[in-house]
């Protein structure tokens, strides 16, 4: 099947988008919630897969505990607003759904999320990375996924993603806003990707308590012995070019922003980002 040609990046309602994820915006925003749906919020590149990985083994891996979960998480957890030609959209795969709970990810800005969500009070959990390696994984991403924007060189694309000139916007404001809405909202868990990989024991334990659940120590055992896999590995979630770019990036690692980022870049970035996240209390680490 030919592949659509790469969309280009418009403003939609003041955040730059594609087409991809706009196109069946009514539906998307008449989205009909539960109260028993949990949702994974985030950034692109921050984290989503990963805790999509552990809520689909604390929910389903022993419906067929000899399977390869991770393979199936397209389908298992479908993506909200993605329609790209060719492929079913998110509201095709929720359609489709015959698991409870649905597990459910977006990448919407947290105006942007279907009202429906908060009147019904369903769980939802945003996870958000530090905004170097955020960059770092989304270049890499945008590269080798023709459902993006062309990025061009790593130089001019860090500073559209420090104007917030990429896909779902500024990463400002999106993880800022989401953590304002947290502290109005008793049904979100915010949750840093730093604190899940420096300890897992730690943030499943948040987690489990957030949705209420009690796994046993065998699954706690399996969760942590597998959330922490290596993405480099995962044929599901790597798909990049082979190249010495790539090469240097260790996939999931927190840190790895350090790899790319030439020292002036690393200084002009780290003036932009004291300005943009002076008003905040939410704070980030970029090495463990």
């Amino acid at each position: 099947m030919e592949l659509p040609p790469r969309p280009t990046l418009f403003d939609f309602h003041g955040v730059s988008m594609t087409k991809y994820f706009t196109d069946d915006w009514d539906n998307i925003q008449n989205f009909k919630a539960r109260p028993d749906d949990i949702l994974i919020a985030s950034y692109p590149k921050a984290g989503n897969t990963r805790v999509s990985y552990i809520l689909n083994l604390l929910y389903f891996s022993q419906m067929s505990p000899d399977r390869k979960d991770s393979f199936l998480l397209p389908e298992r957890v479908p993506f909200l607003e993605s329609n790209v030609p060719g492929f079913p959209s998110g509201l095709d795969k929720l359609n489709q759904l015959t698991t409870f709970p649905r597990i459910i990810k977006t990448h919407l800005p947290v105006h942007f999320l279907p009202q429906s969500f908060w009147e019904q009070n369903s769980k939802i959990i945003y996870v958000a990375r530090n905004a170097k390696d955020t960059a770092v994984s989304y270049f890499v991403f945008d590269r080798m996924n023709m459902a993006q924007p062309e990025p061009g060189d790593w130089g001019s694309y860090l500073q559209r993603f420090m104007e917030g000139k990429v896909v779902f916007g500024s990463w400002y404001e999106h993880v800022i806003s989401w953590w304002e809405k947290k502290r109005t909202s008793s049904n979100m868990l915010y949750m840093l990707y730093e604190d899940l990989i420096e300890d897992i024991d730690k943030e499943l334990s948040r987690l489990c308590s957030f949705l209420g659940l009690s796994p046993t120590a065998e699954l706690k055992k399996k969760v942590r012995e597998k959330a922490l896999f290596d993405l480099k590995k995962d044929k599901m979630a790597d798909g990049s070019k082979d190249d010495v770019f790539d090469r240097k990036i260790r996939k999931g690692k927190v840190g790895e922003w350090k790899n790319i980022f030439l020292v002036r870049q690393d200084e002009q970035f780290n003036e932009d980002y004291e300005r943009k996240m002076t008003n905040t209390d939410l704070q980030f680490r970029t090495v463990l």
